[in-house]
C-alpha cells in the first residue's frame, strides 16, 4: 500500500468500505474484488480495502479485538509485539511511575497502544512515512499520543519532557532476513543503549535469540513465551527492573503467567539416571538459562550437563515445563525402536530430540509405521550416553 491508497482508504467512503467488508476468506476474495469494481469503486480502493481485511485477520492472533479498527503493513504486522506482552511492556513504565514514554520504533503502534491505554504520554517516531501515517491512524482514539515522522535519536527527549524510552529496532533485512548481531539491528542496539546515560529507564525490545554475551551486564533480560512459543526478550534498565540486573523468564499459558529468575545462590544441579517422570522446559527458561529453576522446583536432576531436560521420581508440576512420564529407557538403536514401537502397536510417533543428530523426518521414515496405537520417544543424552526414553504426556493414556 502506498500514500494514494491509503489516503482513498482514510476517506469517509474508502473507511466505510473497509468496515462492511465481510471476515477475510481468501476463497471469496476475487469474487468480492469483482463485484465490487462492477459497482463502481475504485479498482486501488479496492485492492487496499482487501489487503487491510486480510492483514487484520492475521492481526488477530496478535490483537484479538482491537485489530479490527486498525491499519497494518506486513512488515509492520510482522515485527509488531503482541497486545498482550506490550501490555506487560506499558506495565513497567507505569510501575516505575514514568508519565511520558519516547516509542523510537513506533512500526504500527502496538507498544504505543498499550502504553497510552495505561494513561502514559506517548511520543512515537517511525523512520517511515507511510507506517508512521498508519500509527497515527491506530493511536487515533488517544489525545496524549503523537507519531513524528523521523529519527528520535536525534532529538533531545529530556527537553520534550520524556522520562522513560522503548525501542524495538528492526531485526531484518529488507530482504527478509533475520539479524542476530546487536549491532546490524536499525537502530543499532549500541545506539539505543547510549541513552540511558540521559534517561536511565530505558526498554529496549530484542531478539529472543541474542547471546548471551551480548547483554548488557546492567540490565534485566527477560525472555518470553506465549503458549510454548519463545516471542522475545527484553532488555530492562533502572527503574525499569526493580529487581536489578540478571536473567529472567516469563513464561505465558492460556492468559496465566509465570515467572523464573535464578536464585543468589543457586543449588548445584545433580546428574542422575532418568526417574518416574520427565520434564522439557519451557522455551524462554532454556533461552534465560534458568533449566536449574525447574530442577529445583520439582526436586529433580539432569539427564546430562549439557542438556535441558529434567528428571524426578515423583510428580510436582510446574508451569515452567512441560511434563512426561517414562514408560520405558533404552540405549539408542534404530531396530530396537522399530521392534519396540511395532510390539507396542504405535503407527504415529511424535519425536523430540535434544543433543542427538538424528533427523526425525528421516528416522520416521526409516522406522515405517503402521499400528494404531501413539506414543512419543525423545531422543537424548544421559550422562554423554545416546539413549530413547518413551514417555506419554502426562494427562494422557499409552500404550501397553
Amino acid at each position: 500500500m502506498d500514500a494514494s491508497a491509503l489516503g482513498k482508504l482514510l476517506s469517509p467512503d474508502g473507511w466505510a468500505l473497509l468496515g462492511t467488508l465481510p471476515p477475510y476468506d481468501e476463497s471469496r476474495t476475487m469474487a468480492i474484488s469483482e463485484r465490487l469494481r462492477a459497482g463502481g469503486f475504485d479498482p486501488e480502493l479496492v485492492a487496499a480495502a482487501l489487503t487491510q481485511s486480510r492483514l487484520r485477520a492475521r492481526a488477530r492472533g496478535k490483537f484479538a479485538d482491537f485489530a479490527d479498527g486498525m491499519l497494518f503493513t506486513e512488515a509492520g504486522l510482522e515485527q509488531a509485539t503482541r497486545f498482550m506482552v506490550a501490555a506487560l511492556h506499558a506495565q513497567r513504565f507505569a510501575a516505575a511511575g514514568i508519565d511520558a514514554v519516547a516509542d523510537l520504533t513506533t512500526g504500527i503502534g502496538g507498544d504505543s497502544m498499550a502504553m497510552a491505554a495505561l494513561g502514559l504520554r506517548v511520543l512515537g517516531f517511525e523512520l517511515d512515512e507511510l507506517t508512521a501515517a498508519i500509527a497515527t491512524v491506530n493511536l487515533r482514539h488517544f489525545p496524549d499520543a503523537e507519531v513524528r515522522y523521523g529519527d528520535g535519536l536525534g532529538v533531545d527527549l529530556l527537553a520534550e519532557g520524556i522520562s522513560g524510552v522503548f525501542a524495538d529496532p528492526s531485526r531484518r533485512t529488507r530482504g527478509g532476513t533475520r539479524l542476530f548481531d546487536p549491532n546490524s539491528y536499525a537502530p543499532p542496539l549500541a545506539d539505543v543503549l547510549a541513552l540511558r546515560a540521559t534517561l536511565p529507564a530505558l526498554g529496549i525490545k530484542v531478539g529472543p535469540g541474542i547471546a548471551h554475551a551480548d547483554l548488557p551486564a546492567d540490565a534485566e533480560t527477560q525472555w518470553i513465551s506465549v503458549d510454548g512459543d519463545v516471542v522475545e526478550a527484553g532488555l530492562w534498565f533502572g527503574p525499569l527492573a526493580p529487581d536489578g540486573p540478571g536473567r529472567t523468564a516469563l513464561v505465558i499459558r492460556a492468559g496465566t503467567a509465570v515467572s523464573a529468575r535464578r536464585a543468589a545462590r543457586p543449588e548445584p544441579v545433580p546428574i542422575g539416571s532418568p526417574g518416574a517422570y520427565l520434564y522439557e522446559p519451557d522455551g524462554a527458561v532454556i533461552r534465560s538459562g534458568l533449566v536449574e529453576v525447574v530442577a529445583s522446583e520439582v526436586s529433580g536432576r539432569l539427564l546430562d550437563r549439557t542438556i535441558a531436560y529434567v528428571t524426578s521420581d515423583a510428580l510436582v508440576p510446574t508451569a515452567l515445563a512441560t511434563g512426561y512420564r517414562v514408560q520405558d529407557v533404552m540405549p539408542f538403536g534404530l531396530k530396537r525402536l522399530r521392534t519396540y514401537l511395532r510390539e507396542h502397536d504405535v503407527g504415529r510417533l511424535t519425536i523430540k530430540k535434544r543433543g542427538t543428530a538424528v533427523v526425525p523426518e528421516q528416522l520416521r521414515r526409516q522406522l515405517d509405521l503402521s499400528g494404531s496405537q501413539e506414543s512419543t520417544v525423545v531422543l537424548t543424552r544421559v550422562a554423554g550416553a545416546q539413549m530413547m526414553l518413551i514417555v506419554s504426556p502426562l494427562g494422557t493414556s499409552h500404550p501397553d
